[in-house]
């Protein structure tokens, strides 16, 4: 885009892909905050997957960063888990399993596609959340499956 607006040339096609992941994000955020009554202030979410994509420990552009740093700029409390982020991460609070990251959350936002979170024991993460609530930002996840172990589950449009 820089290169472009440097060189006066009108990059609509790029600008409208940028646009897209930008209502994107905020599709994503909209839905975390409508499943806890429309705010995220003081509420704890568990950020399942940190990195760019699953198979990776690259957080550069990652848009699960982009999407938890607007739950936090809007009073989120973020725990989270990725198997391959062992460091720390700005906002987030990070554990070493996705155990460890639901207990006590209000909601569970699934940001990285990691094969490992298809089979988790959904049952235990009922049980260590204060409310079973996942928004499954990949459409990673059974929703039949989510639903029988009780969770309110809430996916993106599928096509």
């Amino acid at each position: 885009m820089r290169i472009a607006q440097d060189t006066g040339y009108e990059f609509a096609l790029l600008e409208g892909v940028i646009q897209v992941n930008e209502d994107q994000f905020e599709r994503v955020v909209a839905k975390v905050s409508r499943m806890d009554g429309g705010s995220l202030e003081g509420i704890t979410v568990a950020v399942l997957g940190l990195t760019f994509k699953a198979n990776t420990d690259d957080l550069r552009g990652s848009p699960a960063l982009e999407i938890s740093h607007r739950m936090n700029t809007r009073g989120a409390l973020l725990r989270g888990y990725d198997p391959a982020v062992h460091a720390a991460v700005e906002g987030v609070e990070v554990f070493d399993s996705a155990y460890s990251a639901v207990e006590g959350a209000d909601i569970a936002v699934v940001l990285t596609e990691w094969d490992e979170f298809r089979w988790l024991d959904w049952d235990k993460m009922a049980e260590l959340m204060k409310s079973a609530c996942v928004v499954d930002a990949r459409n990673l996840l059974d929703p039949a499956l989510l639903r029988r172990c009780g969770f309110q589950y809430e996916g993106l449009v599928r096509i």
